[in-house]
């Protein structure tokens, strides 16, 4: 019934019709009529039909209707991802995003104007929600609050601006009081200009009581802190050594000198490396990557749990795992001195780098010794001692070459050092640490690139359907507006959708001081990868192909990848595309809730900082310049702020708007994009998830000369939408303007909170 009903509604003859003239239409009895309507109901929910006025079907791109999924920045505006991978990115304006929540499916009507004698093809399409297909997430946490007449809940995601209305909680299992943090189920909500209601299921507890701010993020982001039982039993079952029969028909490496290389805290190891000179001009080097595949087979608890969870998600205080551990940190990761199988990708490599052989084959190892990064630098920096650390030096030496060729190509440098939080006992931050991109992590990077690439180019000659990472060209109109920024601050630039253009501004800013803010405003321009069916390559690594295959401890797609290229018979190719939207959710879910543990503990420490009467200064950078103050990169806390002009009481600023900086009116001090400057915190604001800064002592950053600049572009002076959030970034978020918010508590009507303008910190907005 199911072809038969979409190839009547794709007829170029036909007219939009009702579930009854439908059922007469395909011949089909009137007992038919729940089956066909149960059918169109799951054709609806999918986006292959949209049900128009009247209760009548019809394809959707005939009513300019598209499907998706939304993504909504901290601004409040929305970005649809079509399910067509045919179509483009959709923007849904901040009030045309009705009911829809970040990361729900819906039904987007697009804005269609009459093109007169002027193209408007150069215009990013538009759209507004009209139906909601699926909630992505019907739980919300938040904070308590109580009037005379009612209470409601604050949501902790600033993406959501209303405010939600609950009855006087029951059959909690504990009391609430007004300041809890609470979990609320959402009840249906149809109008954007009412308040949603909602029911509270679970009272967390004070949001300063140990262990309730984590809590949140993990009912937050609906992430299991236990597995079920019918997965532990089935990961206890396998045991916790390799067996010999497991060895049988596998290639046995147990006597190479492989090696580990992972950070201090890592207990998942997934990968590890031999390298073994062939001749004078070449190089033999094998990629071992844990056998989970051998583990976790396809219907069974664990794969459904893996699938479910589609990666680990590494908070704060916590890994989330995808698999238990005794398949994660014991019978699958690599550790030394002990059996492991693994699925290995072995290159013949010439002395510059190029790949000239590589295959791929089951085998067995067992691991001599496991270094952290840090231990693998100390090594790369001192003379070799042993035939472990000469192998080593080789590895680093042909790694780099192996990097050089990669640049050559047109493979991008976008990298920032990591901040890492330590925790304390308690759970509060003890210090914060710097990670940089040393030789020690490039050494393991170059290698698991080149085995992720050789992988993505052997499943296409094989033709079979696969999980590919894919990070697609940004869009030309926002590399354009970069590029006007960039200009209107004298730095030459060349045409950015030319790769090699792209390439030489990047190293041109790694030599000035306004370099690292403009690099960032780079990043903003960028795509988010994400997983798809389709090899559309990464533009980021300047890569045609290319897969996730050396993780498959922490993520699912790495597994699924082993799957489609050890076993003949993979799936179909609308499962891969099922799989893979849910993988890249999965992953924007976790890097989201890893923001946000990273976040809750930041600001108890800033806020402990406010209480006190020595504030820590920092060195910070200034990324943006406005009429109403500044934003600064605090690079140690890895996080982005607001200096609002009202804290500086020393002059009053006046904003240049042709050349993009503040200027003292009595001391002519400018503070301009670029500049470094000490700043102090001034405030810390949970709800919205944002901090100011002030500087310290009053102090404006050193004088220098004013530039003639010419006017700035409007483009760049306009300020762009930094697109749908992504995760890893780490960063906060400041009001580029300051809108007051309608609470109940301030006893106005039933409407929203108007969602105050927002503004994102740096952010990465790919991941390999």
């Amino acid at each position: 019934m199911k072809e038969l009903l979409l190839r009547l509604i794709n007829r170029a003859d036909y007219v939009p019709a009702t579930a009854p003239d439908l059922l007469r239409h395909l011949k089909l009895p009137p007992d038919r009529l729940d089956n066909l309507l149960h059918l169109l109901s799951e054709l609806e929910h999918s986006g292959k039909v949209a049900r128009i006025k009247g209760d009548r079907f019809i394809k959707p791109a005939e009513a300019d209707l598209i499907s998706g999924r939304i993504r909504i920045n901290r601004q409040g505006k929305g970005f649809l991802i079509p399910d067509d991978p045919g179509v483009k990115e959709i923007v849904v304006h901040e009030h045309a995003t009705g009911t829809a929540l970040n990361e729900d499916r819906v039904l987007v009507r697009l804005d269609v104007a009459p093109r007169g004698l002027r193209s408007r093809s150069e215009e990013r399409p538009s759209g507004k929600v009209i139906r909601i297909l699926e909630r992505r997430r019907e739980q919300i946490v938040g904070t308590l609050r109580r009037t005379k007449q009612f209470l409601y809940v604050i949501p902790d995601d600033p993406r959501i601006p209303h405010d939600i209305y609950v009855p006087e909680p029951k059959d909690v299992g504990r009391q609430a009081h007004e300041g809890d943090k609470v979990v609320v189920r959402l009840n249906e909500w149809e109008s954007r200009q009412m308040n949603p209601e909602g029911e509270v299921i679970e009272v967390l507890g004070k949001p300063d009581a140990e262990g309730v701010d984590m809590l949140s993020v993990l009912r937050q982001y609906q992430l299991p802190l236990h597995f079920p039982s019918k997965v532990l039993d089935e990961a206890g079952s396998i045991g916790n050594t390799v067996h010999s029969e497991e060895i049988s028909g596998r290639i046995d490496c147990r006597e190479h000198d492989v090696v580990t290389i992972d950070p201090d805290d890592a207990k998942d190891f997934d990968d590890a490396i031999f390298l073994k000179r062939l001749s004078q001009d070449t190089w033999k080097l094998w990629v071992h990557i844990a056998d989970v595949s051998h583990y976790v087979k396809p219907g069974t608890g664990l794969d459904e749990e893996a699938r479910r969870r589609g990666n680990s998600t590494y908070l704060v205080d916590r890994v989330i795992p995808m698999l238990p551990e005794a398949l994660s940190n014991e019978l699958c990761s690599l550790k030394p001195n002990v059996d492991r199988l693994t699925k290995c990708a072995e290159f013949v490599i010439a002395n510059d780098g190029r790949v000239l052989k590589k295959r791929f084959y089951a085998a067995v190892i067992h691991s001599k010794r496991r270094f952290t990064y840090v231990e693998a630098f100390a090594v790369i920096q001192a003379k070799p001692r042993s035939p472990i650390e000469i192998m080593l030096h080789e590895a680093h030496a042909l790694a780099q070459k192996i990097r050089r060729l990669r640049f050559k190509a047109g493979s991008l440098e976008l990298d920032f050092p990591e901040m890492k939080i330590r925790l304390d006992d308690q759970g509060r931050v003890l210090r914060m640490e710097r990670i940089q991109n040393d030789a020690s992590h490039q050494l393991i990077e170059e290698f698991m690139l080149l085995a992720n690439e050789a992988v993505a180019e052997r499943l296409i000659a094989l033709r079979r359907h696969a999980i590919h990472r894919v990070h697609e060209e940004p869009d030309p109109r926002r590399l354009q507006e970069y590029r006007e920024e960039v200009l209107s601050h004298q730095v030459p630039c060349g045409n950015l959708s030319n790769r090699g253009e792209v390439q030489k501004l990047l190293h041109r800013l790694s030599h000035l001081s306004i370099g690292p803010a403009l690099k960032i405003g780079f990043l903003k321009s960028l795509m988010r990868a994400r997983y798809a069916l389709e090899p559309l390559g990464h533009y980021g690594l300047a890569k045609e192909k290319y897969t996730h295959f050396t993780s498959p401890i922490r993520r699912y797609a790495d597994l699924v990848v082993h799957r489609a290229l050890f076993d003949a018979g993979s799936a179909q190719a609308q499962a891969m595309k099922e799989i893979s939207e849910h993988l890249s959710a999965a992953e924007r879910n976790s890097a989201d809730a890893e923001r946000d543990s990273r976040d809750v503990k930041l600001f108890a420490f800033l806020e402990s900082q406010l209480r006190s009467d020595q504030p820590e200064k920092y060195e910070a950078l200034v990324t943006d310049v406005r009429n109403f103050g500044f934003f600064v990169d605090v690079s140690h806390l890895g996080m982005s702020g607001l200096v609002p002009l009202s804290t500086i009481k020393d002059d009053f600023y006046i904003f240049d708007a042709t050349r993009g900086h503040l200027v003292g009116r009595r001391t002519r001090q400018v503070i301009r994009l670029g500049d470094r400057v000490t700043v102090v915190i001034a405030k810390v604001d949970r709800f919205r998830k944002q901090v100011d800064f002030s500087l310290a002592a009053q102090k404006p950053p050193e004088r220098r000369p004013i530039p003639q600049a010419r006017p700035a572009p409007q483009a760049a002076r306009s300020g762009r939408s930094n697109g749908p959030g992504k995760g890893a970034e780490q960063r906060s978020n400041h009001p580029s303007q300051k809108a007051p918010n309608q609470h109940p508590s301030g006893g106005q009507s039933r409407r929203s909170r108007k969602p105050p303008m927002r503004k994102s910190g740096p952010k990465i907005r790919w991941k390999q």
